[in-house]
């Protein structure tokens, strides 16, 4: 635990203006984000007296080794440079919105020719009309089912359409007249788009026009005595009218806004939007949030609208957020909503009214949803905790691991030999710090061999971190295996591109760094900078021992080490003959199996991703330059690999985008290349003609020449 006044800048050191500062940890990994309009009065509050401070402050800053700041022109730009850095270094201190879910939205994707309704999770895509978020899938397939009656736009897959379209039937929906089967031509691209549009504007609250239209449409068909239309007409009003009940009308028709509501203690907050168009609540989600400090309501407002329209433009920010308070100061705030939608946003809190009303059971939704997670997350730090504290005790470790790394090694016989390194901090796991290796030190099965390789790899480039920091001081100890293993984890160096150019204006650790900061010795995440307290190996003593080993010869002491066994879930030390057994009911045991079972399906993961592409390789893999699409063109031209090979340099130079530089290394690349053995169809046992299978490009091989009746069928064996 540092002292604050070991870092603290020195007096007039810190500009008085607006800017953005970081703290970071001993590890030089940025754990706090924060803007002021005022640096050095708002870095002044944090080295007060430390009885003075939140409880959480004073944890963030006696974690903290340094504290370093930008200076920035305006309130705005210190907004969203905040906004960047928290996304970029997510800091473990600050004030995140986390939720349990990704929320579903109804889109239409209608960047496609023929657009289509679904459901659709996360990042929002350029082209796609969204509605919603929605709480649950199914209420988005229950209004979509009510629609498509009177909207029949194509809901089938991407593969669905075009079989469709190759045998020229539709689907069950395109016979049942819940799609209006474009892909059997029934309607023109031109009509199925204008589908597509009234749908988006029926969902986008352009309603009571529509219902009119049908309305007198089918009092004109009765006229008529079309009474088998007009009948239709009116079960359609009625499909629509049931749809609109989904979504009661809260305010007056074309109103665009969001809600949002607040409920806090000491400790935490919850935070509840409702997001209402056309007067209808179309969607609701919520967060729940730890007060890393003394905040008001108004800041936990500023960081809700943050992550809330940080990533939108356009219309997804509405014209209208209602908030329960506002920042301060709001001018900033509301000038960044109005930059993000492109017009005049109005941020304000309702006083009256049905907006006042609204409000009211949104701030329910909140208080109910503080009090469920308080509910759940005792039980839930409790067990964390409990399962913590066995497992040191059970290891006889000093203190709770709070970051677990466990390894495991995956093969199927002996080839593409993989091993996975998973990490979980605090009981929960760390997704981002994944990482996966190839073991390239030997060939073969051996997997104690493959785990001391691993455990290397991995401990010398943190001691190669440690070294260019200046935190390892024995030089001979960091370097004595090398300093660099650029493929060791995903195949991909740890250089990192700059992501911005804000200078640093100080910087209390005795490093300058110019114009860049989102370096890699900014803070930027790097790449087995931090160690854990445990390293858990898949394997019982040899595995055990041999990851021992490894941290031994690279002067590791500090860091234990302990095994667990598939078959009886012993637990095994290093030097110890005899393992520790926890009872079958211990939380600690469970998480250790939770933990070593999450890097057996990542390795397996990853090992069947290098098998499916070696069994996809082809010679034309091996022609530099020669990317996926060229490929497909070159297949496509001469219907086979091996038709492609009897060809001359000439003849590949016709081929659209094929120089004659690149012609020339594709016949030396088939011609160096062995044929593969004949294809047998497995079914009647007779040898299968190249052009039957030769022109899909995914056997092994090459493309022409199909897997053989013994390889096309997934290897035999037991796969580790």
């Amino acid at each position: 635990m540092a002292d604050p006044s070991s870092y603290r800048p020195k007096p007039g050191q810190i500009p008085d203006s607006p800017g953005v500062y970081k703290f970071r940890d001993e590890h030089r990994r940025v754990i706090y984000v924060g803007k002021a309009k005022s640096l050095r009065q708002r870095l002044a509050s944090y080295f007060q007296d430390l009885a003075g401070l939140h409880p959480r402050t004073r944890t963030m800053v006696t974690t903290a080794a340094s504290v370093e700041w930008t200076v920035v022109s305006t309130e705005v730009e210190a907004l969203q440079l905040e906004y960047s850095w928290i996304k970029e270094f997510d800091p473990r201190f600050n004030v995140k919105y986390r939720d349990d879910k990704s929320y579903p939205y109804l889109a239409v994707t209608m960047n496609e020719e023929f657009p289509r309704v679904q459901v659709m999770r996360g990042h929002k895509r350029k082209g796609v009309r969204y509605f919603g978020p929605y709480g649950h899938a199914w209420a988005i397939r229950d209004t979509v089912d009510l629609l498509l009656r009177v909207f029949p736009v194509r809901t089938c897959s991407a593969g669905v359409f075009k079989n469709a379209a190759r045998t020229g039937r539709p689907c069950l929906l395109g016979y049942i007249g819940k799609c209006s089967a474009p892909c059997v031509g029934r309607v023109s691209d031109e009509e199925h788009r204008e589908l597509a549009e009234e749908f988006c504007d029926f969902m986008a609250g352009r309603t009571g026009t529509y219902i009119r239209r049908l309305e007198q449409r089918m009092t004109d068909a009765a006229e008529e005595m079309e009474y088998e239309r007009a009948a239709r007409l009116r079960d359609d009003i009625e499909a629509l009218k049931k749809a609109m009940e989904k979504n009661a009308v809260v305010l007056a028709d074309a109103t665009d806004a969001d809600l949002m509501a607040v409920a806090e203690d000491e400790l935490e907050a919850a935070v509840q939007i409702f997001h209402v168009r056309g007067g209808r609540v179309r969607g609701q989600r919520g967060w729940v949030t730890d007060k890393v400090e003394a905040v008001t309501t108004g800041d936990l407002v500023e960081h809700a609208l943050q992550q809330l329209y940080g990533e939108e433009t356009g219309d997804s920010v509405p014209k209208e957020v209602l908030v329960p308070a506002l920042p301060d100061p709001v001018e900033p705030v509301q000038e960044w909503l109005t930059e993000r939608r492109g017009s005049n946003v109005s941020l304000r809190i309702p006083q009256r009214g049905d907006k006042k009303a609204l409000m009211e059971t949104v701030q329910r939704n909140a208080l109910q949803a503080l009090g469920l997670h308080k509910t759940k997350r005792a039980s839930d730090l409790t067990t964390r905790s409990r399962a913590l504290e066995e497992i040191a005790g059970a290891l006889d470790l000093d203190s709770a691991p709070l970051r677990i790394e466990c390894y495991d090694i995956s093969h199927l016989q002996g080839d593409d030999v993989v091993a996975s390194m998973v990490v979980f901090e605090d009981g929960l796991q760390r997704k981002s710090e994944y990482r996966r290796f190839q073991i390239k030190g030997f060939e073969g099965q051996d997997d104690v061999r493959s785990m001391h390789e691993v455990i290397t790899r991995r401990f010398r480039r943190y001691l190669a971190e440690k070294e260019r920091t200046g935190e390892w001081t024995n030089g001979e100890n960091a370097s004595s295996g090398g300093t660099s293993d650029g493929a060791s984890a995903d195949g991909t160096s740890t250089d990192s591109a700059p992501l911005g150019n804000a200078a640093l204006e100080g910087d209390t650790t005795g490093n300058a760094f110019a114009g860049n900061a989102f370096t890699e010795e900014d803070g930027r995440p790097k790449r087995f900078a931090y160690p854990p307290q445990l390293v858990v190996v898949d394997g019982g003593q040899p595995q055990v021992a041999a990851a021992k080993r490894a941290l031994d010869e690279l002067g590791i002491d500090d860091i234990a080490v302990c095994g667990l066994a598939k078959r009886l879930e012993e637990v095994w030390l290093p030097h110890e003959d005899d393992p520790v057994v926890l009872p079958r009911t211990s939380e600690g045991l469970y998480l250790l199996q939770r933990v070593r079972d999450e890097a057996h399906r990542f390795a397996i993961t990853y090992q069947r991703t290098k098998r499916a592409k070696r069994f996809k390789a082809s010679p034309l893999d091996e022609v530099p330059g020669l990317g996926e699409t060229r490929k497909q063109a070159l297949i496509k031209h001469f219907g086979s690999v091996k038709k492609l090979r009897s060809a001359t340099i000439d003849q590949i130079c016709e081929v659209p985008g094929i120089g004659r530089k690149t012609a020339e290394a594709v016949a030396v690349a088939l011609a160096q290349a062995a044929p593969a053995a004949p294809a047998v169809n497995t079914a009647t046992g007779e040898i299968m003609e190249d052009e039957e299978v030769g022109a899909s490009g995914t056997t092994t091989g090459s493309p022409e020449e199909p897997v053989s009746a013994g390889a096309s069928h997934e290897r035999r064996g037991q796969e580790t």
